[in-house]
This record gives C-alpha cells, sequence and structure tokens, in this order.
C-alpha cells in the first residue's frame, strides 16, 4: 500500500515544530497575505526565511498558501509576494484562483503550484485543465466521494498528485466559498477573515410579531442551522490510500500547538501502522480514535466521503479529554531532569501522560522547581513560566497533558463537565 504524504497546519512557529516533532511529512502555512487565514500568525519574510530552514533542515516540506482571490489591482504584488517565496525556498504555493495561477505559472514559473480546495476541483476534465496549466497538485473539493476520488485517479493516473483533506473544521458552504460573513459582518472569507457566522445561533421572526423569535430547531445548547460537523477520515485511511491520494491535509491554521500535535501524531501514528498492513492499523483503530478526543473538537462524521454528511446542527459542544500543561523545551539530563514551558495548572501527584514521537506513556508529576525563584513547588498556574522536573528520557518538543481542569468540557451527550 503507497502511503501518502501527511500535511499538517503551520499556522505559527509553535505549531509548526509540533507538526515536525510529532511526524508530518510537509506543513502548510500563509504569509501576512494573499492566504485565506488572515487572523492565524502567519509569517513575515523573516519568519518564513526561518520556518522554511527549519523544515528543510528536518527533511520536510513547506507549502504557502496563497489562496485567496486577487483583483486585478493585487496582481503584480501577489506575483511579488511569490516570488519572494521561491526565492526563500517554499516548495509550493497553494493556489485558487485561474488568473492567479496562470500569473505564477508565467511570472514564477520555478515555483510549483497547487491548487486548493477552494478551486472546487471535482471532475476529471478540471483536473487536466490544471496539469496542462502546469500545476504539480489539485487539493480536491471536500464535496468529493470516496468512490469518485477513486474514479478520478484511475482516469488521470499519477499524471498530477491528488490531495484530500482528513481531520478538521468543515465549511457548510461549497469548499469553503461563502459569502454569509461578507453579508453580515463586512469580513469576507474569501479574503481569509471569515467572522464564521455559521457557528451563531439563528431563529425566525414573523414580520407582524417583532421580537418574538421562533427557533427553526434547537437543542440542549441553542439553535445552529449552518454548522457542519467536523471531519474526521481515520476510520477511512486505507480507503484513501487504495484510492490514490498522494497527500493527506489536516485542517487548522488557527489551532493551537496542542491540537496539531494531537492530531498529527495520532494520524502519523495510523499511517505507520497501515505500512505494515490493514490488520495493524484496524487493530489499533479504537485507540487511535481515542486519541483524537483528547485534543479540543467538535462532533464529527465522514463529510461527503460515503455519501451526504450529517445534518448541519452542532456549533458549540467543544471538548476534549485531555488538557495541555506543558512544552518541554530542553532534553531531560543524565540526571532525568527536563526543562519544561507551563501552559496550564497541575499538581505534584497528577497522573499525566508524556506525549512524545513514538508515542504516548503515563507518568506521575514530581515537585518541580521553578526557575524564577528557583524554590521547590508541587503547583504553579502561571502560563509561560519556565520549570525543572523530574521526566526522564523526555525530548525537547515532546508535551505533558493532563486532566482537564481550566477548560470547559461536553461529552458526547452534550453534558457539560
Amino acid at each position: 500500500m503507497r502511503i501518502p504524504e501527511l500535511l499538517a497546519p503551520a499556522g505559527s512557529m509553535d505549531s509548526l515544530r509540533a507538526a515536525l516533532h510529532f511526524g508530518a511529512d510537509a506543513v502548510y502555512g500563509g504569509m501576512k497575505k494573499y492566504g485565506l487565514r488572515a487572523f492565524a500568525g502567519n509569517y513575515d519574510p523573516d519568519e518564513l526565511k526561518e520556518a522554511v530552514t527549519l523544515v528543510h533542515s528536518a527533511g520536510k516540506k513547506f507549502y504557502v498558501t496563497m489562496n485567496s482571490y486577487p483583483f486585478d489591482d493585487e496582481l503584480d504584488g501577489f506575483a511579488e509576494a511569490a516570488g519572494l517565496a521561491a526565492k526563500i525556498g517554499v516548495d509550493a504555493a497553494i493556489v485558487a484562483d485561474p488568473g492567479a495561477i496562470v500569473t505564477l505559472r508565467k511570472k514564477v514559473p520555478q515555483l510549483p503550484v497547487h491548487v486548493s480546495t477552494q478551486a472546487n476541483t471535482v471532475n476529471v476534465p478540471a483536473v487536466e485543465l490544471y496539469r496542462d496549466l502546469g500545476c504539480e497538485r489539485v487539493i480536491l473539493a471536500r464535496e468529493m466521494s470516496l468512490d469518485r476520488i477513486r474514479g478520478l485517479h484511475e482516469a488521470i493516473g499519477d499524471s498530477i498528485q491528488i490531495e484530500t483533506f482528513v481531520h478538521g473544521a468543515s465549511c457548510m458552504a461549497y469548499s469553503g466559498r461563502c459569502m454569509l460573513s461578507a453579508y453580515l459582518t463586512g469580513r469576507s472569507g474569501n479574503r481569509g477573515e471569515c467572522a464564521q457566522p455559521c457557528r451563531w445561533q439563528y431563529a425566525v421572526m414573523e414580520e407582524k410579531r417583532p421580537g418574538e423569535y421562533l427557533p427553526v430547531a434547537e437543542d440542549e445548547r441553542g439553535t445552529y442551522l449552518f454548522s457542519a460537523r467536523d471531519l474526521c477520515l481515520m476510520p477511512l485511511l486505507p480507503d484513501l490510500c487504495e484510492a490514490g491520494v498522494s497527500s493527506l491535509k489536516i485542517e487548522g491554521r488557527m489551532k493551537t500547538e496542542y491540537y496539531v500535535a494531537v492530531v498529527t501524531g495520532a494520524y502519523r501514528q495510523a499511517l505507520d501502522l497501515l505500512a505494515q498492513g490493514r490488520e495493524c492499523f484496524t487493530e489499533k483503530l479504537p485507540a487511535l480514535m481515542e486519541e483524537l478526543r483528547c485534543a479540543s473538537h467538535r462532533l464529527s462524521d465522514t463529510g461527503f466521503l460515503l455519501g451526504n454528511p450529517e445534518t448541519p446542527g452542532e456549533a458549540e459542544g467543544f471538548w476534549q479529554d485531555r488538557e495541555y500543561i506543558a512544552r518541554v523545551v530542553e532534553d531531560a539530563g543524565e540526571d532525568g531532569t527536563a526543562r519544561l514551558m507551563l501552559k496550564n495548572r497541575f499538581f505534584a501527584g497528577d497522573e499525566l501522560e508524556l506525549m512524545t514521537a513514538s508515542g504516548v506513556r503515563k507518568i506521575q508529576a514530581k515537585p518541580f522547581v521553578r526557575e524564577k525563584t528557583g524554590e521547590t513547588l508541587e503547583t504553579l498556574g502561571v502560563a509561560g513560566e519556565t520549570i525543572r522536573m523530574e521526566l526522564p528520557d523526555s525530548r525537547c518538543g515532546d508535551m505533558l497533558r493532563g486532566p482537564v481542569r481550566n477548560h470547559r468540557t461536553e461529552n458526547n451527550n452534550g453534558n457539560k463537565n
């Protein structure tokens, strides 16, 4: 079985490092302009150079997102930014607009182009068009079913790469091309500024009864008409591999480094198991699904891969089974003591888990030294503080997680904890 590339989000340098540490083959991130995540960390030229250097030193790839829709008066700046990215050494630009693609093929021919999911590619002629324009890869629309992906690959072979999303937030609009935010807030999702009004609560008001709001559909959390469930294709990885997909993409440039670490690590383990055989993967699938629950998430389904997704209606309902405690910022020394950056309060004696590149192992928290004062403590609740704690065999980039104390969580029945 051919194992696809695992592509993880890198909305910030912290997320980028987490993606690399936990097994991504490639990462994607945006510059300060021309991407569709205007409120992600994004990279200025110096930061982009640092990011690309770090990625290449790990033998991985960096793709820069340039999937906004530039107007004529923006095309020169768009091409100039792409040229700078190419000079820095990015491995490809992710582009949506056909005019922008043609512009880059003419003005920056040395820069490989990946066609964004925002281009809504759903058929063989469209893929062949992009291939003939010189594009290296097409990221299919999320509306594609497994059978259609399989049929498309059979038609085009390996003449161009195919990429699909496998995990993360989904949009109720066609491949994310939604105008709701632009109309309601003046912030266009197609310009990278979506306010996510699909996650808001809505009701109906009869014009002769002003102020009387009638919910259209309601559960114990509210009324959410347009909010799609998250996507999780973990159980279908063997089918995607066999369908000829070249790259599996995790959504999440606005997500935390902890989220990126958990999800990337789970999919890395899954793909490594698939490399050993479908049986190995199937045996570990329940544990992999439980691991994904350790990151903040909504209810999920398989999107359009097996037919129509679940009816929209869950916007709140965030929960996670573990909480991010600290990141190891210096390998453990010979005495087993590691240096950590604190994220959330924990207590000596807590049963914690150490997330490593090779898997998760249980540990018991020990009293630790607060570097700032040199005092030995059993708890501390100041995020960003550096501590030293006994944590044998831990490596820089590993993460500690533990019981959820500092965030609201909900279980699958919607009960708040």
